[in-house]
């Protein structure tokens, strides 16, 4: 059950107001890592819309890459036109108002700059963390980028040769 008012709320009410369906269902095995939510939702690691919140000083930087992907933190810093480091789960949870593991792409409590890995626009249906680690809502990458805003970027990192 879900708590009034709690993350996976917010994330419910910007999916309505964004004129998405709630699409939110709750996995009670977790979707904590990509590999737990494909399990969870019975789809491929790749469709699995992962949250990487990046720090550009103050400023929240959230890359949404497909599951099968890893960021390139250098690529990201390129796109932005700043440098980008890993962010700390208090300073996540902070900016946020997610705990690592339920960042959602909408519901923010401030809005972050948002990159879109552009392999996900290959991919239909894809799946996005809903505010807590057992919580994901279905969507589309095209649905993902008009709610968000988000810039579709080629984020991924390189296999080393």
């Amino acid at each position: 059950m879900v708590e009034p008012n709690s993350s996976v709320e917010r994330v419910r009410a910007a999916l309505l107001s964004a004129d998405h369906d709630d699409t939110i269902a709750e996995f009670p095995d977790g979707t904590r890592t990509a590999a737990d939510a494909a399990a969870a939702v019975g789809c491929t690691v790749a469709q699995i819309a992962k949250s990487i919140v990046l720090r550009a000083g103050d400023q929240v930087v959230l890359v949404i890459a497909s599951g099968a992907n890893r960021v390139d933190v250098a690529k990201v810093a390129c796109l932005i036109g700043s440098s980008v480091k890993n962010a700390d789960a208090r300073w996540v949870r902070d900016m946020t108002g997610f705990a690592i593991g339920g960042v959602a792409p909408v519901g923010h409590l401030s809005a972050p700059r948002i990159l879109i890995d552009e392999d996900l626009m290959a991919l239909d249906p894809v799946w996005a963390a809903a505010g807590s680690p057992r919580h994901a809502f279905r969507t589309s990458a095209r649905e993902l980028v008009d709610m968000t805003g988000g810039q579709v970027s080629d984020v991924k990192e390189l296999p080393a040769p």
